[in-house]
């Protein structure tokens, strides 16, 4: 057990069904998807053609006037990265130098920058086909392939100099602790879609071990760009059957599920030492008392079969947090909608929780906010916070039946008001590798 607690203070959430945990919470709860035909660029010669966007996001509008020139090298990661930053520190009421020098609040700062981490999770950051297409059009041969060689020696010379500062997964904390004046221990994770749960997770122990008092992690990433719809296809794992009707593509743990969505979003979450949050007034959402992590070493392209290494991450969150699966009264499900990995989630939770898992409500939003990559897993953790803060779970959208194999007792239809004193929330890298999961439990005394 870790003799410094933590807890939840803040919750930043910037995702294509709104922008703000309030927001979110409603349209989860009023069944809202975020999910339509891409506009973003013309998606007609791709398969699946539908997907997450983020509407109305303008980063000016979450940094000092004196740092709006910087947005100039953010890719769009890094803007939700920062814009969730923004919406998590208001949502805490943290007095940092970003709301300060925003005017929206007034100093002296309520937060020791010197005991501010951070650790956020990043994906792959896709590149824009605009900024690209000069410098490749200048590295082709006399044939029109490209050529590696000419790549070096002229395609790179038509870059930007400062192009490579937009794509590096660090930047998303780089800019972040820069406009906050976070000077703790800052760390990025890059494990796919298992990033946020691993920052939080990190996030915990930088807190408990008493390096720092207040840490913002979590993650942001969007694959709605025709690179990330590239790859996402190429693997196998979007659907493609529900074109003409956005709203019901993904269906997590559904007998009919085909397939996941691109998306883009993430979430950025406060957690802070439990004495400094009361010392200030925070308002709780939750106490985080577990961490656990695993990795698969059978496939890096398919899951386990019986999901052995989300078993794992969850029966080590468990232990840490000293609680047995008789106490879980919520789990937070990844759930992406792709069949096999539904399965093998779902496999991995009973074979960690027993009866449980079968007889708690599971929550599972993907089908309203696709799947956000590195940033799904803090929306998650997020969303499972505001259940043990409401006692209630919202329903899973586009989830009609069950699948009987999975085994879970998704919750659909509409809301479920339920007790909740501890919650488990999972997340793992569709890419095979990393499993994570958090136990978070209602606070007492």
């Amino acid at each position: 057990m870790n003799s410094r607690r933590v807890v939840i203070t803040g919750l930043g959430l910037v995702t294509p069904i709104g922008i703000g945990a309030e927001a979110v919470w409603n349209a989860l709860l009023e069944k809202r998807g975020g999910i339509k035909r891409i506009t973003t660029f013309d998606p007609s010669r791709f398969a699946s053609q539908v997907g997450g966007q983020i509407e109305g996001l303008v980063v000016t509008n979450y940094v000092p006037k004196a740092y709006r020139k910087n947005a100039r090298v953010m890719a769009r990661d890094i803007e939700i990265a920062v814009a969730s930053a923004y919406c998590a520190a208001k949502d805490a009421g943290l007095k940092t130098k970003c709301l300060i020098e925003r005017g929206e609040a007034e100093g002296p700062p309520n937060v020791d920058s010197t005991r501010f981490g951070a650790n956020i999770g990043a994906g792959l950051i896709c590149a824009d086909l605009t900024e690209l297409a000069g410098a490749l059009s200048t590295a082709a041969d006399a044939h029109g392939k490209f050529d590696i060689r000419k790549w070096g020696s002229e395609g790179m010379n038509n870059l930007t100099p400062l192009w490579l500062l937009k794509f590096l997964p660090n930047m998303l904390s780089c800019h972040v602790t820069i406009v906050h004046d976070a000077q703790a221990p800052s760390n990025t994770i890059t494990c796919s879609e298992a990033s946020s749960h691993l920052a939080i997770g990190e996030a915990f122990r930088t807190i408990a071990r008493g390096a720092a008092d207040i840490c913002i992690c979590g993650g942001a990433e969007s694959k709605a760009n025709p690179m990330g719809l590239m790859r996402q296809q190429l693997l196998g794992r979007l659907t493609a059957s529900h074109n003409d009707e956005a709203q019901t593509a993904c269906r997590p743990f559904d007998a009919s599920r085909d397939g996941t969505v691109i998306s883009e979003g993430g979430g950025l979450l406060i957690l802070e030492e439990l004495e400094h949050a009361r010392k200030r007034g925070a308002r709780i959402y939750a106490e985080v008392v577990g961490f656990g992590a695993s990795t698969n070493t059978q496939s890096w392209s398919e899951p386990h079969p019986q999901g052995a290494g989300i078993a794992l991450a969850v029966t080590k969150a468990l232990a840490d947090a000293g609680a047995s699966a008789d106490a879980v009264d919520l789990i937070g499900t990844f759930g992406s909608g792709i069949p096999a990995h539904d399965l093998s989630e779902a496999r991995g939770l009973r074979s960690a929780l027993g009866a449980r898992a079968s007889s708690v409500p599971a929550l599972a939003i993907k089908g309203s906010v696709g799947n956000n990559g590195a940033g799904s897993g803090a929306i998650d953790a997020a969303v499972a916070a505001l259940c043990l803060k409401h006692n209630t779970v919202p329903p899973a959208l586009n989830v009609k039946t069950v699948d009987s194999d999975c085994g879970l007792k998704v919750v659909i239809d509409k809301p479920v008001d339920a007790r909740i004193n501890v919650a488990v929330t999972v997340a793992y890298a569709l890419g095979g590798g990393q499993n994570a999961a958090l136990v978070f439990k209602r606070l007492e005394a």
